[in-house]
């Protein structure tokens, strides 16, 4: 299947570093790992102003758990935007998610390995229908998923009456969040396990090459044979049902479900990916830069925390990474615009059924 679609991506490769010196090189390369580099020096930073707290097992404990499920849902909004389209019913689903899964347990007496497989899907079919709204109906993505989503929390807010749900689940469905191995929270490992698999399909597999030319340019990925559509829903569905695993994980981790928990993890969702498409493969979105996104954000609030900042804190650091984030997103995509235009006149092509990555996707989709 011959193919116009060329690559576009910010990472230097072998023929751009050869003959740089070694100062030059490191200046090509600061724009794809100065994120990672910026993550470490955050934490020798925290770690000898706070000696006693900030490197320590416990406080690695405490930030893996508190942040696995922002991970998780910061991976689930990167995948609609690989695509070029956003998805802001992670925020809103995981409050009524995490409700069910504690309600239709001690409530309705449902064993919880039912509960988990129905919510899961429940948050697929919404993901299902976010996508017919998108791409069938022709709805702007941002306008979709935020009706979607605050159609989503007004259920839950209807289904709990406003109350907390409270009763006693298995001891099994708590385990899913609070067991530990190897000395750290499971739900890390949840998040490690979603990331490897995510980045196989993203950078190796046909689906990810299609969702990364469908982002770059749908219409020039339909006349080469991808179908658009198909794969556009298909990334809603994958994002639903990573935000309805997320709820669960929220429901075994808070042991009640309360309509007030969940909306304050969309900003931060967002923030991760976001900030995963200014690293790692600069001007789009990837999953060991939304890993990095998302990390910058739990030393940076931990280490904040410690140095007994107060409450208000966390959500400002949140929104003013968001819009650092898109801002260097868009100076990103405005530099590779530039460099496509001086490009010469037969570039390279890449073909997308080839085994190579494939193009970059519009990191900000319709927002």
């Amino acid at each position: 299947m011959a193919s116009s679609i060329k690559s576009t991506a910010m990472e230097p490769t072998r023929a751009d570093l050869a003959g740089l010196s070694p100062l030059d090189r490191a200046k090509r390369y600061a724009p794809v790992y100065g994120l990672p580099i910026l993550a470490a020096l955050l934490a020798v930073f925290f770690a000898l102003l706070l000696p006693d707290t900030f490197p320590t097992l416990l406080n690695l404990r405490s930030i893996v758990s508190d942040k696995s499920i922002i991970a998780i849902l910061s991976l689930a909004v990167m995948i609609p935007m690989a695509t070029g389209k956003i998805d802001l019913t992670v925020g809103y689903g995981i409050v009524l998610w995490h409700i069910l899964a504690i309600s239709l347990q001690v409530n309705y007496g449902v064993p919880w390995p039912v509960a988990v497989v129905v919510v899961i899907a429940l948050g697929g079919l919404v993901g299902l229908l976010n996508g017919a709204l998108v791409e069938v109906a022709q709805i702007d993505s941002f306008i979709a998923t935020l009706g979607t989503g605050t159609i989503l929390y007004s259920i839950a807010m209807w289904h709990s009456q406003g109350r907390q749900i409270v009763g006693v689940a298995p001891d099994a469905f708590y385990a899913l969040s609070a067991a530990y191995v190897l000395g750290l929270p499971v739900t890390g490992f949840y998040v490690l396990a979603l990331a490897l698999a995510m980045w196989i399909a993203l950078e190796y597999l046909p689906i990810g090459r299609y969702f990364y030319a469908i982002g770059a340019n749908p219409k020039a990925a339909a006349l080469n044979g991808v179908p658009v559509r198909r794969y556009t829903m298909l990334a809603f569905v994958a994002s639903g049902l990573l935000t309805g695993f997320a709820g669960v994980l929220l429901a075994a981790r808070l042991r009640i479900g309360q309509a007030s928990v969940g909306l304050e993890y969309l900003l931060p969702a967002l923030v991760g990916a976001f900030l995963g498409s200014t690293t790692i493969k600069p001007g789009r979105v990837n999953v060991w830069g939304t890993l990095v996104g998302v990390a910058i954000l739990a030393i940076g609030i931990a280490g904040i925390q410690q140095l007994g900042a107060s409450f208000f804190v966390e959500p400002l650091f949140n929104g003013a990474t968001l819009l650092v984030a898109i801002g260097i997103a868009g100076y990103a995509q405005r530099r590779r615009a530039v460099g496509s235009t001086r490009a010469p006149a037969e570039p390279a092509q890449t073909n997308v059924g080839d085994a190579k990555p494939a193009p970059p996707a519009q990191t900000g989709g319709n927002v």
